[in-house]
């Protein structure tokens, strides 16, 4: 990005009128007021080969969210299907129990691989950050590889949705450095009036 004449500032003359923005306020005090005491997760494994007794990821989500004191409301594992991926996170968003969705798995780039594609039209709002992050932190773990994965993560009613990849480690890491630190924050922000 260059600082040419496009380039945006906020110095002492910036004469933007910024009152109609206060809910973009990065003040620390209450830059988390709207955030909610506990959430109710879904988590949904895409796989066509994991039966329930047999999800690690699914399972190291769970832990991740009962680490940090919330609740998984629902657990599902659907088939690498479009329209069953769609269908599903589709239903999970408009449960009153559920404040966060995220999946695991799909997000790679066999011809299977189908949950980006089937989630990402349910987001009203896109999160690019999270993708970016989450590959960023795996970097570490996987050097270059990273180019593979393709998670992702939006807000779909009100509801943020974040997509990880299915390994073990990869909802390991997603879910414990990043979903559970900012889902709060997020779902009670996407749900203001």
């Amino acid at each position: 990005m260059s600082d040419g004449p496009d380039h945006h500032s906020h110095d002492d003359h910036d004469e933007h009128d910024h009152d109609d923005h206060d809910h973009d306020d990065h003040d620390h005090d209450d830059h988390h007021d709207h955030d909610l005491d506990s959430l109710g997760y879904a988590v949904v494994t895409v796989s066509s080969s994991r039966s329930g007794d047999d999800d690690p990821a699914g399972e190291a989500i769970r832990s991740a969210v009962a680490a940090a004191g919330d609740e998984t409301v629902v657990r599902e594992i659907v088939a690498d299907d479009f329209d069953g991926v769609q269908g599903t996170v589709d239903r999970l968003i408009d449960r009153d129990d559920v404040d966060c969705v995220v999946t695991t798995g799909g997000t790679g780039v066999t011809p299977d691989d189908v949950t980006v594609e089937a989630v990402r039209p349910l987001f009203d709002k896109e999160l690019p950050g999270f993708g970016e992050l989450f590959r960023a932190l795996s970097r570490e773990e996987i050097g270059t590889m990273v180019v593979g994965t393709r998670a992702t993560a939006g807000v779909a009613g009100g509801v943020p949705v974040f997509c990880l990849p299915g390994s073990e480690n990869a909802a390991r890491l997603g879910s414990e450095a990043i979903v559970v630190e900012e889902a709060s924050h997020l779902a009670g922000l996407a749900r203001r009036e």
